[in-house]
């Protein structure tokens, strides 16, 4: 048996045992090498509908398809091997009914294999949840800041900055913790009331400008690496890559353009004849 063969992918259910534990690791992937570098540090692999905006150019995430995904989500998994890979479900593939969303979320997994979905939304999306999970599709909810919902919400605003503001969010966290996900994402949201979250339900929370308190973290890995030219406030850059690659691309235009490129070590010799 190959080295590769004995690797064994990790669970929803060694993710959501993680809660209250170390700190879980997430990150987003859109493609098999980027998946094959963040697998080897990464609980969690998020295969997010921001590839909309991050690899096709568009201006938010409401036009990404559900095709669009799959093919994303196949790449990821061709590229990890440890990681558990969850798949976004996008805009317009499961408000309409539960059993719409059962269709297209079976869909994902039996065209990409992942181990999970990922959908927006609190409490009016319980019901779907349930209706997903007793049929044996693993979920992974997100309340906060859903940038599905940001032509309804008039741009991206964050929650819970008024305690006002809280009752309904903690009434989302709970109604999508009962009804069965494995776990939550909480996006955009004041720091004291995602730490009150953590601490009111029994499932993981995973932080994207919340709070250091949530149980993991998740970046998208293209914003840590400096490869996005804006990104929100939440955003550390551990990297500037744009700057690397910019400078890589620019000195080897300059050595087409002088003919120092490609030198005699990148060319192929004629084969000496017997």
């Amino acid at each position: 048996m190959s080295a590769q063969a004995q690797v064994r992918r990790k669970t929803v259910t060694k993710i959501r045992s993680a809660k209250g534990k170390d700190a879980l690791v997430c990150l987003t992937a859109y493609s098999a090498p980027i998946a094959a570098l963040v697998d080897e540090v990464s609980d969690l692999i998020l295969v997010g509908d921001s590839t909309g905006m991050v690899c096709h150019g568009l201006e938010n995430t409401v036009p990404v398809t559900l095709d669009m995904m799959i093919l994303h989500g196949q790449a990821v998994m061709r590229g990890s091997q440890r990681a558990v890979v969850v798949v976004d479900m996008p805009f317009g593939s499961y408000e309409e009914s539960p059993e719409i969303a059962y269709r297209n979320a079976s869909r994902i997994m039996q065209e990409t294999g992942c181990t999970a979905i990922k959908l927006e939304g609190g409490a009016h999306m319980a019901e779907t949840i349930a209706f997903l999970v007793k049929r044996g599709i693993p979920v992974m909810a997100h309340i906060g800041l859903t940038p599905q919902a940001v032509h309804a919400m008039g741009g991206y605003k964050t929650s819970g900055r008024c305690r006002t503001e809280w009752a309904e969010v903690e009434k989302d966290a709970l109604a999508i913790a009962e009804a069965g996900a494995f776990s939550v994402v909480l996006e955009g949201m004041a720091e004291p009331l995602a730490a009150k979250l953590t601490g009111l339900i029994d499932i993981p929370t995973i932080g994207i400008g919340a709070s250091a308190h949530c149980d993991g973290q998740i970046l998208v890995t293209d914003d840590l690496l400096g490869l996005t030219p804006r990104v929100p406030s939440f955003v550390k850059k551990y990297a500037d890559l744009d700057g690397v690659i910019r400078d890589a691309v620019t000195q080897y235009a300059t050595e087409v353009k002088d003919r120092s490129f490609p030198a005699l070590e990148h060319t192929y010799a004629l084969k000496k004849e017997a």
